[in-house]
């Protein structure tokens, strides 16, 4: 049996659909029927050339799937076997579990990093991307058990975006009676505002230079999408919180003005290359705040994610922000759909219409 997938061979070009034969598995593996891959920000920067990756590749992190087949045991972040047929999401990432990294932290940049639709294509692994029928699990990678009360299209982004916010909101620390700047309303922005409102957050302010991102920000948990309203609501003092998703050099030098004096801000958004920052250090000293980068995520936060979603998820519309669903065979014009302002989300079914052999 073969796989088809949509392979990226260089930048600003169509994909093209591929018949790939399915490897062989080795101790510890599993093969995955994708049932859906949600397009990530980062994806559409390699397909326009802005994000480097090795090519060929096959494209598309945010996957979820049905087992199909696995070889010895492997077992999930709860320690529970994986075996046929069970519904699952897991890591961008995968590990060695025994380099520096791996011991002192923090695992996502272990020295034999495997990162899931960045991966080039070879003989040992050929099916590592979402954009494909079938992906090609290998040890260290943190799978979880999906609950069938998750939609595919909420569950699909937990392995990127959701987990990478839980990531943030760990770096950022209490959220309880806390005020939180946002800037980005995109997923990672709109996820952001979610989990914090969940966390307890007093005052969630969301920021967005496209006003229809922006306007979806009060179903997530925005209680203020104005910057103008924050010296009122903390009474001078300015933010605890501000998370920058947007990745605009603009947006990370003026959120330390923003901060309160002790404040924190967790940078996420710089994943593309842009022009150096300018931050005043004296201001950094004099109003002791903490500034820390996060990429990717850590394990426990794809555990974190999922259990989001599960209680709280149902209290935002995180469905409807995957507003269109095209087959495998659609992928170019999936693509050119995601990359309009007005998207957040558009999903890949490559089982949908995949014809394999």
């Amino acid at each position: 049996m073969n796989a088809v997938a949509a392979v990226f061979s260089e930048p600003n070009f169509p994909l093209e659909l591929k018949s790939i034969p399915l490897p062989q598995l080795g101790e510890g593996e599993a093969i995955v029927e994708v049932d859906c891959c949600t397009l990530c920000g980062s994806d559409l920067h390699s397909i326009s050339g802005a994000r480097s990756v090795p090519t060929p590749t096959i494209l598309g992190h945010e996957i979820m799937g049905h087992v199909s087949d696995v070889c010895g045991i492997v077992r999930d972040l709860n320690d529970e076997p994986i075996s046929s047929g069970d519904r699952i999401c897991w890591s961008v990432t995968a590990t060695c579990g025994c380099c520096y990294f791996c011991s002192e932290g923090p695992p996502q940049k272990c020295d034999q990093l495997f990162k899931y639709g960045h991966e080039e294509l070879t003989d040992k692994y050929p099916l590592s991307g979402g954009l494909a029928s079938h992906c090609h699990l290998i040890p260290g990678t943190a799978i979880l058990k999906v609950p069938d009360t998750l939609p595919d299209v909420m569950v699909s982004p937990a392995g990127c975006a959701t987990a990478t916010v839980a990531a943030a909101l760990r770096t950022a620390g209490n959220c309880e009676g806390r005020t939180v700047v946002i800037h980005g309303a995109g997923m990672l922005g709109l996820t952001t505002a979610a989990m914090a409102r969940s966390r307890g957050a007093a005052n969630v302010i969301v920021t967005d230079l496209v006003e229809q991102r922006l306007s979806r920000a009060e179903s997530f948990g925005a209680t203020h999408s104005s910057l103008n309203e924050l010296s009122e609501i903390t009474a001078g003092r300015g933010a605890d919180i501000v998370v920058d998703m947007s990745g605009s050099p603009d947006a990370m030098e003026s959120s330390v003005n923003q901060l309160r004096i002790g404040g924190r801000l967790v940078l996420v958004g710089a994943v593309f290359p842009s022009r150096p920052l300018s931050l005043h250090g004296e201001l950094l000293v004099r109003k002791m705040l903490c500034v820390q980068g996060v990429h990717n995520y850590q394990p426990d936060d794809l555990r974190t994610a999922l259990e989001f979603l599960s209680e709280s998820g149902h209290e935002y519309p995180f469905a409807a922000l995957v507003d269109r669903e095209f087959s495998l065979e659609q992928i170019n014009e999936a693509i050119a759909y995601a990359q309009g302002d007005e998207s957040f989300r558009v999903a890949v079914r490559p089982r949908a219409n995949s014809k394999n052999t």
